[in-house]
């Protein structure tokens, strides 16, 4: 099975060799793997220049983009100038942060999975960080949503969700039309990645209306929108984000932003959601 990985990285250096050296350590190698080094002004690239001289299967693309670490579209449009430079022989194409230590049957588990479910769409592990010299579970991880640290998706289903969003919440709606279109989603409890930085350390201001924005373009609507902004403003232990979060929903209702999917997605997404919300309480 054919594991194809892009990593977009912005100034990596304290981590990107750690990530590298996991991923060289696989009990099942990635076929190719490119790093897409955008706009980093520390060591990144000689990091993985050395890295691509030692194993072939590894490249460098250099990306000149904005020094503003927004989350979404900025990623997602890394990705692509090194997704633009594979060919199409991947059997699984992965999306990884360059701040991630796997352990090294991450990829044959990850193929383990995908061969045992023909309608297996996405799969990945768990994130755990560093707490007081101690490893514990990455508390926005759950067993129902892959982080978007550590993508995984079979070709046809990537094709089929219309590969990634480039905005906000591209990570979420990726599962959400993958099972609109009948793929399954599987999380790994058992495999275990180090994650270096914690989810969101370098976003700046700019980006804090963007979760309530990626709602309302996933056609939420204004109730299930209130429900998620709350239970992701409690996680993150911030009512200031909830209100932020609302704005953004709100702001982007006024201004008719663009939907991310179309009025059946969006029928299924608020049905899935309301299924999923009721479960809670049974």
């Amino acid at each position: 099975m054919n594991f194809y990985i892009v990593i977009p990285a912005h100034n990596e250096e304290a981590f990107i060799s750690k990530t590298l050296k996991s991923l060289a350590k696989q009990t099942l190698l990635p076929k190719k793997l490119v790093v897409v080094n955008d706009n980093s002004t520390d060591e990144t690239d000689a990091i993985v220049d050395d890295f691509s001289k030692r194993h072939t299967w590894i490249s460098q693309v250099i990306s000149k983009s904005s020094d503003q670490h927004l989350p979404g579209s900025k990623i997602i449009n890394a990705f692509y100038k090194g997704f633009e430079t594979l060919d199409n022989s991947y059997d699984i194409i992965c999306k990884f942060d360059a701040d991630l230590i796997f352990p090294e049957n991450y990829l044959e588990k990850l193929a383990e999975h995908f061969r045992n479910d023909s309608k297996l769409g996405m799969a990945s592990g768990f994130c755990y960080i560093e707490k007081n010299n101690e490893w514990v579970l990455e508390n926005l991880t759950n067993k129902d949503h892959i982080r978007g640290a550590l993508k995984a998706y079979r070709k046809d289903c990537f094709k089929q969700i219309g590969q990634l969003k480039p905005s906000m919440g591209w990570d979420t709606v990726d599962e959400l039309l993958a099972k609109y279109h009948g793929w399954h989603i599987k999380t790994d409890e058992s495999l275990h990645i180090k994650h270096l930085k914690p989810t969101g350390q370098s976003y700046n201001k700019a980006s804090k209306y963007l979760q309530g924005e990626a709602m309302y373009r996933m056609r939420y609507g204004f109730w299930i929108t209130l429900i998620s902004a709350l239970k992701l403003a409690s996680k993150k232990r911030s009512f200031r984000l909830f209100k932020d979060y609302m704005a953004g929903y709100f702001k982007a209702k006024s201004s008719n932003t663009e939907f991310l999917v179309s009025k059946d997605e969006g029928k299924f997404i608020r049905d899935l959601r309301w299924e999923g919300i009721r479960n809670k309480f049974y």
